[in-house]
């Protein structure tokens, strides 16, 4: 799959000059002759979990191989740059940093944060779907992220352990419902559910909404253009108070990685969170490991599948201190081989560039792509889909986290209180 050594060194090679050219108001014409050096650059990562650290960097030293450039590394614990991000990136930030596509993009592009990468993207345009450059882009239009993996949002569980009880795969809900009641007189825990981190409980929130009302009106929704107080906003807390009994006790004193070991240590059936969450399985367990969709709802949008599927990027910081260094590597970045770099033995996210041969793909990757091929919209996350203020402790995560703990609140007054929240917060 891999191309040779001697043309890749050669498209850097040709990208490098052009990038040079581009940045310097010149042409490739002329630059001296022998190798192009263009120095360092640096990047910030919010990737401090030991796989996922690793992945970063196996695709940064792939690409200091094929540009020549030097990229250390700083790393972030994921949660806090998260909610620091928009201050960091206002001070003195790392030329390239790891990010994400959504709102959460929109929001530093249309401040004036980032670095428009629209000659990159010429060159690495046709890696990539339409769906993804769109994703890329800002409100003006200009493109603002190299896109390097995603992963659906579904619900795991391991083969053995369904096999050994002789659990179905559910596709309906009251298939689902029937299964955990089965579940729970076996003694066990149907869904492991964790929501210290204020995030995962988010993702529930979005499947139920899809599939209920629709990927436009949930759209809609995040964007602050239907209201929360809509009867149909009632209606997916109703549903899932109907699921929360299903789920593990006590989820917000856990994290996400602690949820995750609930289930790969056969102590809960199954987990709903994105496929990352086999990061938290024994290697030698990784092939026991499989998941399927969220179970259809009776409803007209059955058919639609919506689910998350969040897209990793990289961007480029307002002011970088070697903008043709940062170029390079941001269109290595996006080459299907630096993706596999990053994929590594981590097979639990796709790449987002076009990977022609697929022959490396584990089982469970190549289900990845169908699930998220089938779906008629794909969601990007809560806290990517809507204003970061919004989405943040004094918003939606302590608003999910009040729900969690009192369910049989009048959803009435609940959901005004989302409103009121949203309605308080300040013009973009």
């Amino acid at each position: 799959m891999m191309k040779s050594r001697t043309i890749r060194m050669l498209t850097a090679t040709m990208t490098i000059a052009v990038l040079v050219a581009a940045c310097s108001g010149g042409t490739a014409s002329t630059a001296p002759s022998g190798p192009v050096v263009l120095g360092d650059t640096t990047i910030r990562s919010n990737e401090h979990e030991p796989v996922p650290a690793s992945s970063v960097k196996a695709m940064v030293d792939y690409c200091e191989t094929q540009t020549g450039v030097g990229a250390p590394v700083e790393i972030s614990n994921h949660n806090d740059f998260q909610d620091q991000f928009n201050a960091y990136m206002q001070a003195t930030p790392e030329d390239i940093v790891k990010w994400f596509t959504g709102e959460r993009l929109r929001f530093p592009a249309r401040n004036s944060l980032l670095t428009p990468i629209d000659d990159v993207w010429q060159t690495i345009a046709a890696n990539y779907t339409e769906g993804l450059a769109k994703a890329s882009q800002g409100d003006d239009g200009k493109k603002y992220a190299v896109p390097i993996v995603s992963y659906p949002w579904v619900i795991l569980y391991r083969k053995s352990f369904f096999e050994e009880k002789g659990y179905t795969v559910p596709k309906t809900w009251e298939e689902f419902v029937a299964l955990a009641e089965k579940v729970q007189a076996d003694g066990l825990i149907p869904l492991a559910f964790a929501d210290k981190d204020g995030w995962p409980a988010m993702g529930t929130f979005d499947v139920l909404n899809m599939r209920l009302n629709g990927y436009q009106f949930h759209a809609v929704l995040l964007a602050g253009k239907e209201k929360w107080t809509d009867p149909k906003v009632q209606a997916v807390f109703q549903k899932w108070a109907e699921l929360l009994p299903y789920t593990q006790p006590d989820p917000l004193g856990r994290t996400w990685q602690e949820g995750a070991q609930t289930w790969a240590n056969n102590e809960a059936a199954m987990y709903f969170l994105g496929t990352f969450a086999s990061q938290q399985v024994a290697p030698e367990n990784l092939d026991d490991v499989d998941f399927f969709p969220f179970p259809t709802l009776g409803t007209e949008f059955d058919s639609e599948l919506g689910i998350d599927a969040p897209v990793d990027a990289w961007i480029l910081s307002k002011a970088p201190k070697n903008l043709p260094a940062a170029k390079a590597m941001l269109t290595c970045f996006a080459t299907p081989e630096a993706q596999l770099a990053f994929l590594g033995e981590d097979h639990s996210q796709i790449p987002a560039a076009n990977v022609t041969d697929t022959s490396s793909f584990t089982p469970q990757q190549t289900k990845m792509a169908e699930i998220i091929g089938a779906s008629g919209g794909v969601a990007q996350f809560l806290d990517r889909d809507t204003r970061s203020d919004f989405a943040g402790a004094q918003g939606m995560q302590g608003l999910l986290q009040d729900f969690i703990k009192n369910p049989s609140q009048d959803l009435a007054a609940y959901t005004a209180k989302i409103q009121g929240v949203y309605d308080s917060l300040p013009p973009q």
